[in-house]
């Protein structure tokens, strides 16, 4: 089976021509917010990092009412629990199928693909990527990730490409760097 490698993004010179039209952010786990090398448990499982900095962020794209979805193929319990804390109602686990949970979730709030900004760094999430209104992937992403995305953060997964994408888009609609008293 051939994999189509075009973009279905919207047409704009500069990304960042898109980023006020962001209403929404779906992220992957492993190699996205997560180091892609991790340490096992002794039962086999993968010990998963989490950034503080993108924690922060997320947080904050949470509290200012951005819809927030993850979606991973794993199945960790302390992974549901860390983005829980931080704002997040849509976390999706155990999912292989990708792209149809990303369109449930997209359809339950009322969104449109180009209102959402979908991060990811492996063959799973090229389905989603093809689909979504701005695609990103960190810098350590699978070169097939890299040759569809709109969007190449200078930052690793689990170092900072989370961070580094909602700070952009913060910026682009004046919410960053604001005093936003709770």
């Amino acid at each position: 089976m051939e994999i189509d490698n075009t973009p279905s993004q919207p047409t704009a010179k500069n990304f960042k021509e898109l980023l006020p039209a962001v209403r929404a952010f779906a992220f992957d786990v492993d190699g996205v917010l997560s180091l892609t090398v991790s340490p096992m448990s002794t039962d086999g499982i993968p010990l998963r990092t989490a950034n503080i900095k993108d924690g922060y962020a997320l947080q904050l794209a949470a509290k200012l009412g951005y819809h927030i979805a993850i979606i991973t193929g794993g199945t960790s319990e302390s992974v549901k629990r860390r983005y829980e804390m931080l704002g997040i109602h849509d976390i999706y686990m155990a999912r292989s199928t990708k792209l149809d949970t990303y369109i449930e979730w997209r359809n339950s709030h009322g969104l449109t693909d180009n209102q959402i900004v979908y991060m990811g760094d492996d063959m799973p999430d090229i389905p989603i990527l093809r689909t979504v209104g701005i695609s990103a992937c960190p810098s350590d992403a699978a070169i097939d990730v890299k040759n569809i995305c709109r969007y190449i953060s200078p930052y690793s997964g689990g170092n900072g490409c989370v961070r580094d994408i909602l700070e952009q888009v913060l910026r682009a609609q004046h919410q960053w760097g604001t005093d936003h008293s709770w």
